[in-house]
């Protein structure tokens, strides 16, 4: 009798143990699960810078997405997107667009982001007899500062006026939002001067082509 009871008392003992295994176990997995939800939760937040304007993104369009047909409407007024160029130099890359409309097809829109977004609208500057190089460069009464210089690379699509591909050699000046550009295509020796106006994101609405 005595040796049934303590059988009896093993079996249960060890079916208790079981279930404490079981259970211990479930609670390690169910804590793992959780720690690997809240890395990946943690990984995509990262991912997501917490300043960008992703409202104003939703509402009036992304320009780092304008592309050859799209229309982008600054200050009211509303261009068809001609044509583009992707310009990069090392690991840095940004965009110029050709803009146009029944009247005008001198402006371009550059975009890029530095970290944050940068958007200039740009009108070509003719006959002018200034060129790059100096600290500071005077037009039209303003004096521009020398900002940055370099040599790039360009693939082009639609209309641009330029090849499909080539080099570009650049020198930027600016005077607060204002600003001032040198480009040479190619092994062409003509400086293309242009004067731009930083634009806030407000001022610009982009409507993809359908």
């Amino acid at each position: 009798m005595n040796s049934l009871v303590i059988a009896v008392l093993l079996a249960v003992v060890a079916a208790l143990l079981i279930v404490v295994v079981v259970v211990v176990l479930a609670a390690r997995r169910a804590a793992r699960a959780h720690q690997a939800a809240d890395a990946a939760t943690l990984a995509r937040a990262a991912a997501v810078d917490p300043l960008a304007d992703l409202g104003a993104d939703a509402a009036l369009g992304d320009p780092r997405r304008l592309g050859p047909g799209d229309t982008v409407e600054i200050r009211g007024h509303a261009y068809v997107v001609r044509g583009s160029l992707h310009i990069t130099e090392g690991s840095w890359s940004w965009k110029e667009h050709l803009l146009g409309d029944a009247e005008t097809s001198d402006l371009w829109l550059s975009v890029e982001e530095d970290p944050d977004l940068i958007v200039v609208l740009w009108t070509d500057v003719r006959g002018a007899t200034v060129t790059p190089g100096p600290a500071t460069v005077d037009l039209d009464g303003r004096r521009y500062a020398s900002d940055e210089s370099g040599t790039a690379r360009y693939t082009g699509v639609g209309t641009t006026g330029l090849d499909p591909a080539g080099t570009l050699a650049y020198h930027d000046y600016k005077a607060g939002d204002a600003r001032l550009s040198f480009e040479r295509y190619g092994t062409s020796g003509t400086w293309e001067v242009a004067r731009g106006e930083k634009l806030h994101r407000h001022e610009l609405r982009v409507f993809p082509r359908s």
